[in-house]
């Protein structure tokens, strides 16, 4: 059931290009060959080419350094099996040094300068000029080779990285190479994941390459990509004897008649989520239309008096405030109370966008138990030109993330989860369903209902972000957010049944 990109990869370990570098080096010392690294680098590009396409003519751009000799070792494999192929070098190949060298000389077929490259004499391409370490946009004849085969009718493939895109970066400067399937190798990088240089990528395929265990001390990963078995599950413990209350007591702020659709759905995602009771604390003017739409939800009035005084009153052990609340003073004056109160709270939309013209005060009054959860725009207005300035949304969110001392998610296609501890999760793993009004209110809820039960707020936001892209792909063309609250329970008995499916096969091979 579940779709998951860290499960079809080596490893959840998310690299820069710094990193990977140390982990080539590491294998290197355990007695690696680096040219058996290239070999094996070159033998999954063409083992992914051959699973996918039949043989035809390929053109093999090869650079100057080793993604050039990845590309020669490609050459000759699909030469091997009976693929005409010719190689296109973009240097002189008695300059090549090293590994990249012994892979040129190991070609002995049809190679000519890349400027002789014409796209329209093939039918594939395989784009080894650059990879991920490339710093500057392309230029002379790389520039014209990639910018004429993203203009021809062929299948383009990338080896490593498309060229054009830094693998730490995730922006394009100038033209970059539009692969339908790109090969990389060993640990996915930030290119990978990240827009505009995501959309270069094509379908993405990692493979590993033989490097040793132990390689994470000389290369501490930048990130990691959640799946399955990051996932906290607070009903596994849930007893007999228990009571709803002992499952915690969810809140939620409404807003006024005409804008509580946002906060019920948030309400009811939080009792989807386990919950045991959610009350919707509404203005008394919209007490009665969300009382009617909102059935399985407690809906009571909440007045003028301190806030924390109506928390304490409903015994909140988690809140949610922010989705169609109104960005107004009240609303402002009634977060800073929650956070002076101490109740554990994800705070999204209405609630961010009210600071935007003092997020030193939300800072200074943030504690540990607290959530954010902004979508680009959000959190622009929160962090001016944070987002911008950095290298990912990964940076971005780790920056935000110390200087608010809260979790961090920020959302987006690679929605990232950051800690002020300075690690972070990336779920990468999400339908484009998701992208319909109401389904970030639906996360905020989900975040809400899984703190409620005691899970802390990194552990249940990693959790809930995973969960609610699961529940993304169950959504049917035209589904909307009421339905993927309904996609919830069906999400949770599935991780349910195959965490004790895995802890059952551990306890089997003891």
């Amino acid at each position: 059931m579940f779709r998951c990109m860290a499960a079809g990869l080596p490893g959840p370990e998310l690299l820069d290009c710094g990193a990977m570098r140390r982990s080539d080096a590491f294998a290197v010392d355990q007695g690696v060959p680096s040219a058996a690294l290239m070999e094996r680098a070159g033998q999954a590009v063409a083992d992914a080419i051959t699973a996918r396409w039949a043989p035809r003519p390929a053109a093999i751009l090869c650079g100057p350094g080793n993604n050039g000799g990845d590309g020669c070792v490609v050459a000759r494999l699909l030469a091997e099996q009976g693929w005409p192929v010719e190689v296109f070098f973009a240097s002189d190949r008695e300059k090549l040094a090293g590994d990249a060298r012994r892979a040129s000389d190991s070609w002995h077929g049809r190679a000519r300068p890349l400027t002789a490259f014409d796209p329209a004499d093939f039918s594939l391409v395989v784009d080894a000029l650059f990879g991920a370490g490339l710093s500057r946009p392309l230029d002379g004849a790389a520039l014209h080779a990639v910018e004429t085969a993203n203009c021809a009718d062929l299948i383009r493939v990338a080896v490593d990285v498309p060229s054009g895109i830094s693998g730490d970066s995730a922006a394009v400067e100038g033209a970059a190479f539009n692969a339908d399937l790109t090969v990389s190798f060993h640990r996915l990088k930030p290119a990978h994941l990240f827009a505009p240089a995501r959309e270069h990528c094509g379908e993405l395929v990692c493979s590993g390459i033989g490097i040793p265990p132990g390689w994470q001390e000389a290369a501490g990963p930048v990130a990691r990509l959640s799946s399955l078995s990051d996932i906290a599950m607070p009903v596994m413990a849930h007893r007999a004897s228990q009571h709803k209350h002992q499952r915690g007591r969810l809140c939620v702020l409404a807003g006024g008649p005409g804008a509580t659709s946002a906060a019920r759905l948030s309400a009811e995602a939080g009792l989807a989520m386990g919950a045991g009771l959610v009350t919707l604390l509404c203005p008394p003017a919209s007490l009665i239309e969300s009382t009617q739409i909102s059935a399985p939800v407690m809906t009571r009035p909440v007045r003028e008096a301190d806030f924390a005084d109506t928390l304490a009153a409903h015994r909140a052990s988690a809140l949610v405030m922010g989705p169609g609340a109104g960005a107004d003073q009240r609303l402002k004056e009634r977060v800073l109370a929650a956070l002076r109160a101490g109740t554990p709270l994800v705070l999204d939309a209405d609630a961010l966008t009210v600071f935007e013209d003092a997020p030193a005060a939300l800072f200074a009054a943030l504690h540990p138990g607290a959530v954010l959860t902004p979508h680009a725009g959000e959190f622009e207005r929160l962090f001016p030109g944070v987002l911008n300035e950095s290298a990912t949304p990964l940076v971005a969110a780790q920056q935000a993330s110390a200087r608010a001392g809260a979790v961090i998610v920020l959302k987006g296609p690679a929605t990232v989860i950051a800690p002020p501890s300075g690690e972070a999760h990336i779920n990468a793993c999400a339908s484009a369903r998701l992208a319909t009004a109401g389904t970030g209110d639906v996360l905020a809820g989900m975040i809400g209902g899984l703190m409620a039960q005691g899970i802390a707020p990194f552990a249940a936001a990693v959790s809930t972000v995973w969960l609610h892209g699961q529940a993304g792909f169950l959504l049917p063309p035209g589904g909307n957010a009421g339905d993927l609250v309904r996609c919830i329970p069906a999400v949770l008995s599935a991780a349910l049944d195959e965490q004790s499916r895995q802890r059952a096969l551990a306890r089997l091979s003891r």
